[in-house]
């Protein structure tokens, strides 16, 4: 069944419930007629002998008398005389049961029911008294009024409802498809997003639970045409950037190899080459974490707690010998949070660097917590970052006026996404500050 095309399902669930109700009908329905039926028959008798008590004259019928409307037979019977009137519809010994429960009765009405002749009689036993003599009167009514009454309504009844049900599948089939039209749709939009060709909106028009369901594969499209480009763009970058100093050490070292230095002897011309080495290994270590990174994005993290100012305190003083002359300003206390803490040595060691190469005389950093967050702050008195860029200062190969390669601080960000927290710069204080505000657990 699952294996079969949607709107077929659909039409046959829906046939399948009508036909489960047809069935539940057929079972239940005459019951319930029946004993409807059987009430009000009851109902009918009673009322038949308070009309016949109220206006007949029940003293000249004490044995012989016998009355009958359309349904319903009375007779007026002593309750201890054996003398009875000969009936064609009640054998004697019925009547003298009857007798006897007149008897034995405590209530002045009751109802009976009694199997006789392949049918059942409903009879009301009501005691009275006639010139003295304590008698009862019988009123009855055989139940073929009611089977009668029955199969009329539940043969009706089921032609009501087989019409019904043949004239329900058509709009069921229309119902199937209509229903079915919208999730082929996506299929279709979904199958081309899966070979790439996502560049085609999935437009539904509509707000339900389908309509939901298109909404969010038109963000996951949009999501993946945004990644598709930045990888693009990665690329792009990232070749951009490791042809120079690529460039650099090719061209020095033939330079070498030829008898000719560019800086005027082989020690300077070599450090040229090394330095240019170096930049290239940080940019090839810087992109391999960023790998790295968005690996660890689809994996559940492992974190540990580790004492934050403790790790600020060992980044500043292995960093700041680079430049010796800048005034380090701490204003940290003992925080101790959750996290991998291999990662936030990364991340404070790239917003140190980027602090450290803007800084002019001071960097300043303070910390402060509240109930839920602990916010660190990084200042330094270099100049403010460009309006330009700030909105995009986070993402890969965004770079200052002083930037190297612009993945540092997308490192930042992605860190500080896999430990729900977030990072933000300002210019403030005639300089420019990174913020990190860090859930307290």
């Amino acid at each position: 069944m699952k294996n079969k095309p949607l709107a077929f399902q659909i039409w046959v669930v829906f046939s399948g419930i009508l036909l489960v109700i047809s069935l539940l009908l057929v079972i239940f329905f005459p019951t319930t007629l029946r004993s409807f039926f059987t009430k009000e028959i009851y109902k009918t008798i009673e009322n038949e002998q308070l009309v016949l008590m109220e206006y007949g004259n029940p003293g000249n019928s004490l044995q012989n008398d016998k009355q009958k409307d359309r349904t319903v037979s009375h007779l007026f019977l002593p309750i201890q005389s054996r003398y009875y009137l000969y009936s064609e519809e009640l054998p004697t010994d019925f009547i003298r049961q009857t007798q006897d429960l007149a008897a034995q009765q405590t209530a002045s009405s009751e109802r009976y029911e009694k199997n006789l002749r392949n049918q059942t009689l409903f009879y009301v036993i009501h005691k009275l008294t006639i010139n003295g003599e304590p008698s009862y009167l019988l009123s009855y009514s055989w139940d073929s009024y009611r089977n009668d009454l029955v199969f009329t309504l539940f043969r009706q009844l089921m032609i009501v409802m087989a019409v019904v049900f043949l004239f329900s599948w058509i709009p069921s089939i229309w119902l199937a498809r209509y229903l079915s039209k919208p999730l082929v749709k996506l299929e279709k939009h979904v199958k081309d997003i899966s070979e790439q060709a996502w560049h085609e909106p999935v437009e539904v028009d509509r707000n339900d639970e389908i309509g939901k369901l298109g909404h969010m594969i038109e963000k996951m499209r949009q999501h993946l045409v945004r990644k598709d480009e930045a990888q693009q763009t990665l690329l792009q970058n990232i070749s951009h950037d490791l042809k120079t100093p690529v460039m650099v050490i090719r061209g020095y070292a033939r330079s070498v190899n030829d008898g000719i230095f560019p800086k005027g002897d082989l020690s300077s011309t070599m450090d040229v080459i090394e330095d240019e080495s170096e930049k290239l290994e940080k940019k090839i270590k810087d992109l391999l974490y960023l790998t790295k990174l968005d690996f660890l994005s689809t994996r559940k993290p492992k974190k540990t707690s580790f004492r934050l100012d403790q790790l600020i305190h060992e980044e500043v003083e292995r960093i700041k010998w680079a430049k010796p002359e800048l005034t380090w300003n701490l204003n940290v206390e003992d925080a101790t949070i959750l996290g991998d803490s291999e990662q936030w040595e990364k991340l404070l060691e790239n917003l140190l660097e980027n602090s450290l190469r803007y800084a002019e005389t001071a960097i300043s950093i303070s910390m402060s917590k509240s109930e839920q967050h602990l916010t660190l702050n990084l200042w330094n008195d270099g100049p403010p970052i460009d309006k330009e860029i700030m909105g995009q200062l986070f993402e890969p190969f965004q770079k200052g006026q002083k930037g190297e390669f612009g993945i540092g601080l997308s490192i930042v960000k992605r860190i500080a996404d896999l430990h729900e927290s977030k990072v933000w710069a300002a210019n403030e204080r005639n300089g420019a500050a990174f913020y990190l505000e860090i859930p307290i657990r």
